[in-house]
């Protein structure tokens, strides 16, 4: 059932946004009483917690190109091209959404992040073994730096993201890895 739901989630997100998402509709999609969603998830806001948590245990395609510019480049892309992609995009933006609207949803889009940045902090961590980064370089951080860029376009600035900017993000965290910034 919980899988049902988180995916009954996903497609009302991707169909009406966080503010067009409801409780019976999801219900309705998933196939399930709208009392036992309520009961279990609460809100919204509890269904976009759940599908954040769930997707925050998925695995994360971390780039191995043998080399920490293409790694990090390949991290941003992913994280650029996951907004482009005509599917997920909606849904990614919907989570942001929601999290400027609802602590309950900010926690759970944080605690996604985290996990994320831990995942692809390996490209660095795998960069300071190969000595192509100083060895205090903060992992977290510059997979932070990097992506900060597309987000900010994205959300801020309402912007498209091409190839090129999130390379040239890359770069500049890159650059100030490089530099003992981070």
């Amino acid at each position: 059932m919980r899988d049902a739901v988180r995916q009954a989630t996903l497609a009302e997100l991707a169909e009406h946004g966080f503010r067009g998402l409801t409780v019976e509709n999801v219900a309705a999609r998933a196939g399930v009483h709208k009392t036992t969603v309520y009961r279990r998830w609460g809100s919204a806001e509890g269904l976009i917690s759940d599908a954040l948590e769930l997707a925050g245990g998925e695995p994360w395609p971390i780039p191995d190109t043998g080399g920490v510019e293409g790694d990090l480049r390949g991290v941003v892309q992913l994280v650029r091209s996951g907004f482009a992609d005509p599917e997920l995009g909606p849904v990614s933006s919907a989570f942001v959404a929601a999290a400027v609207q609802s602590p309950e949803a900010a926690r759970a889009l944080h605690d996604f992040f985290a996990a994320r940045h831990d995942q692809s902090a390996e490209v660095v961590r795998r960069a300071i073994v190969r000595g192509e980064l100083p060895g205090g370089v903060d992992a977290r951080e510059v997979i932070r730096v990097a992506v900060a860029p597309v987000y900010y376009r994205l959300f801020v600035a309402h912007e498209p993201v091409s190839e090129q900017d999130a390379d040239r993000a890359a770069d500049a965290a890159l650059a100030a890895a490089r530099a003992g910034v981070l």
